[in-house]
């Protein structure tokens, strides 16, 4: 029973802390964990416009870790991606990747697709996560009618963001023993 009460009293706790988390950062990510080998899903949620300014373009720098990142089209959106060459190749499906994702922008087609201020939108990618467990920061620059957001600042040490201005949306990838099957 006590068991029971500590895990009930535990999650409440950690749901209480992703809330209050996700209501002080501004581009966050819907699932804050993943397990670790795996692909994942990756929706970046944009709370707001920068300084009552709509937003009209989003770009995304994918971690190093993170393969094969696919970008999902929007409607209303043009999408761009970059490539680099990577420093340490992997295999996927057989075939040794030398080059990968490292930019993924949308942009607004007309202003009639603008995020206004007083909304808010998701932007998703996908991909596979590293074989290691370990923290995974997807910088975000928000680019708007006037000015923009960098939320690109991650804690010198841990995976806490208090105190930090404009931090990065932090994914933590957790201990998984599953082999990987990466699409």
């Amino acid at each position: 029973m006590m068991k029971t009460r500590n895990f009930v009293k535990n999650t409440v706790l950690y749901g209480l802390l992703i809330w209050t988390s996700a209501a002080f950062s501004h581009v966050v990510l819907e699932e804050p964990t993943a397990l670790a080998g795996r692909n994942y899903r990756a929706t970046l949620r944009v709370g707001h416009g920068c300084d009552g300014s709509p937003t009209t373009a989003i770009k995304v720098y994918i971690p190093t870790g993170f393969q094969g990142a696919k970008p999902m089209p929007k409607p209303g959106w043009n999408l761009t991606t970059t490539l680099t060459q990577l420093e340490k190749p992997y295999k996927n499906h057989g075939k040794v990747v030398t080059e990968d994702v490292a930019e993924i922008t949308w942009s607004a087609s007309t202003k009639d697709h603008w995020l206004p201020d007083s909304h808010y939108d998701e932007f998703v990618l996908r991909g596979g996560l590293p074989e290691t467990a370990g923290a995974l920061w997807f910088k975000v620059l928000q680019i708007c009618d006037k000015g923009s957001n960098a939320w690109v600042e991650v804690p010198s040490t841990g995976t806490s963001t208090q105190g930090l201005k404009a931090p990065a949306a932090l994914l933590e990838v957790m201990d998984s023993h599953a082999p990987r099957h990466q699409h």
